[in-house]
């Protein structure tokens, strides 16, 4: 069972060592974190494009623009990336997608009105912005997965508030898992079978459609926990749909009694039915005290052990000893 990192926002290392953490502490030896790697190519216009949406002749630019051919799209170093990968013992993700909002050039409120005006207004041009973007990242996708293996891949979904959804699941479904599907053709095509939604505040609404797509590992990030409760989404939709994270990050501020229930009541459940990797549904900020993260992350490698040991135990009982056990 992988214990991953949640990541430590700037300034925080500071506080606690403030609060007594060595200088030289290594927090991935001191929590035996379990080493993850993210890469993500350049999805951008390259130069960069302004207000392509409404213009004439902009999806045209935006399409010569978004050349996958273009090396420079690839992280930096990439052959020296490519051979260290090849020899890694640490689980690697490639980022492919940057979601609906973001594909449709939003950059502040100006551009997400307008996005939600051609949603109204003009949606085959929007189909046609999702269709460029989605043909793109396929191609990418193709070149880099030749290259190297890769765990799972992540597309990213900004697209909602605590109160929920800024589009429909329907739109969601019409517009942009519809575009999703070269891109997931090519991710078949190299056997890759973690495909994770990392989605951001509440998107509850947008399960059933997700869950009916190829998509079937969520990683579900700084959201209300009474919304995306895990327990409640595993019992509605089952195993197909893997889960990441899950652990209220506020409880982190709370007392340990508080931290070691949480663990408890939702880790321990969704471990032993599979499929699921524990960890804080957010970045660690500066008003986590160490304290309180120290006695997380222990408790959390306890009890993960704890349900690992009873997992080989099942496993073991459920299996025939011998040829005569199995006639029975």
């Amino acid at each position: 069972m992988p214990l991953f990192p949640e990541g430590i926002r700037e300034g925080v290392l500071e506080v606690w060592q403030a609060q007594g953490l060595p200088a030289d502490a290594d927090l991935g030896v001191m929590f035996n974190y379990d080493e993850f790697e993210e890469f993500e190519p350049d999805l951008e216009p390259r130069p960069a494009l302004f207000n392509w949406q409404v213009k004439k002749g902009g999806l045209k630019e935006l399409r010569r623009r978004l050349d996958p051919a273009d090396p420079r799209r690839l992280p930096s170093r990439w052959q020296e990336k490519v051979q260290r990968w090849k020899q890694r013992q640490h689980a690697l993700f490639l980022e492919i997608h940057q979601g609906f909002f973001l594909t449709m050039g939003v950059e502040g409120w100006q551009g997400f009105t307008e996005a939600l005006r051609l949603l109204k207004d003009d949606p085959q041009r929007v189909h046609e912005i999702m269709a460029i973007q989605a043909e793109f990242a396929a191609k990418l996708a193709e070149w880099i997965l030749r290259e190297v293996e890769v765990d799972g891949v992540i597309f990213s979904e900004p697209i909602a508030g605590n109160h929920g959804l800024l589009i429909s699941p329907q739109m969601y479904a019409d517009f942009v898992l519809k575009s999703y599907e070269p891109i997931l053709d090519v991710l078949e095509s190299h056997n890759v079978k973690t495909i994770i939604l990392r989605t951001y505040a509440n998107t509850r609404a947008l399960l059933p459609v997700v869950v009916a797509s190829r998509i079937n590992c969520l990683w579900a990030c700084e959201c209300n926990p009474e919304s995306m409760d895990y327990r409640q989404l595993r019992a509605e939709f089952g195993p197909r749909l893997r889960l990441i994270g899950g652990i209220d990050t506020d409880i982190l501020r709370q007392s340990q009694a508080a931290i070691r229930s949480e663990i408890e009541e939702k880790v321990l459940p969704l471990l032993s039915e599979g499929g699921y990797v524990p960890l804080a549904d957010g970045r660690v900020r500066e008003d986590i005290p160490f304290e309180n993260y120290a006695f997380y992350r222990k408790s959390l490698e306890e009890i993960t052990h704890q349900s690992s040991v009873l997992i080989l135990r099942r496993r073991r009982l459920s299996e025939p000893s011998s040829p005569r056990d199995s006639a029975l």
